[in-house]
């Protein structure tokens, strides 16, 4: 056997990796990283300034007393005035009801919608456009909508409907028992339409294909909606429930503008408490306790969220 000569095995043998060459700063520059720079500065001041700072500036008066002039640190006080607090859960408590009954008739209503006008043949644009209506309608508008259809007494829309047929009249938003039902009806007529164009969108991706044999096979329409709608648009469900869930818990406006978080407490949410919190006093509101409110929400929405995207990752793709 022969020996292989040095430059053969100089030949054969792996090059040496060469260390990396540091950037100069000059380097950089004639890379285009200062304009890249200079393009992202307007993106990062707009976010710094009305998202990162408002973050920062919220952990900072969790730990303090303040009425936004005078200040004074006072640790884990805040939390634990919240968590004292009695009001604290029974707007656990509500808002936890409030976003069953929004999943319960909300969540399906859209999806239900969306299949039925995907199956229409003619004026479909007409029925979207009719569909996605309340969501334009300024909210103050709609309650006072709303407001008249709700109206306790006889003559009030929905009572004189049910005249008809010999029930009621129902104290609708004047009732413990029917105000958050009440309250969930309308905030489902307002949102719907937003997710009804997203399932709309989501229904053109479906290849034609999979109906076709669908029909082939002899399924009705539920058939087809249950083995090849639902599964395609697995993904978006998962993602609209999550957002549903994430908005139910942040609700505000309605019980707001709608009963104030009465009657006897009955609708009273976390937002309506927060808000309560920092400008239910006119002299001046516990700033302090309302941002140590939001935070214990927010940490809340972020681990619920983690841990639901964790559960359906396998569901969502297989």
């Amino acid at each position: 056997m022969t020996a292989t000569s040095a430059p053969a095995r100089r030949r054969h043998e792996a090059p040496a990796d060469k260390p990396a060459r540091r950037r100069s700063p000059a380097t950089w520059v004639r890379g285009g990283g200062l304009s890249n720079l200079i393009f992202m500065l307007p993106v990062i001041v707009i976010f710094g300034v009305f998202s990162w700072f408002p973050i920062v500036r919220a952990l900072l008066m969790s730990v303090q007393e303040t009425n936004l002039v005078d200040t004074r640190f006072v640790g884990l006080d805040n939390f634990r005035y919240v968590l004292a607090d009695p009001l604290l859960w029974t707007a656990v408590r509500n808002t936890a009801y409030f976003a069953f009954l929004a999943l319960l008739f909300g969540y399906p209503i859209p999806l239900v919608a969306a299949v039925l006008m995907s199956e229409v043949r003619r004026y479909k644009g007409l029925y979207s456009a009719l569909a996605y209506l309340p969501v334009v309608v300024p909210p103050v508008v709609a309650v006072l909508l709303w407001k008249f259809f709700y109206d306790a007494g006889p003559h009030g829309v929905f009572n004189t409907i049910l005249g008809w047929v010999g029930l009621g009249p129902y104290p609708w938003l004047q009732d413990a028992t029917t105000a958050m039902p009440s309250l969930v009806l309308a905030a489902t007529w307002a949102g719907a339409g937003g997710t009804i164009i997203i399932y709309l969108a989501a229904l053109t991706s479906v290849p034609p294909e999979l109906y076709d044999a669908a029909e082939v096979d002899g399924a009705g329409v539920w058939r087809k909606v249950w083995h090849v709608t639902m599964p395609q648009l697995r993904g978006v469900l998962f993602i609209t429930l999550i957002l549903q869930i994430i908005g139910t818990a942040q609700v505000f406006l309605e019980p707001y503008l709608f009963t104030g978080g009465g009657p006897a407490n009955s609708t009273i949410t976390i937002l309506l408490l927060i808000y309560n919190y920092a400008f239910a006093n006119s002299l001046g509101g516990n700033y302090g306790a309302a941002t140590a409110l939001s935070l214990m929400l927010a940490l809340a929405l972020a681990a619920f969220s983690a841990l639901y995207f964790r559960l359906t990752r396998s569901w969502s793709t297989s």
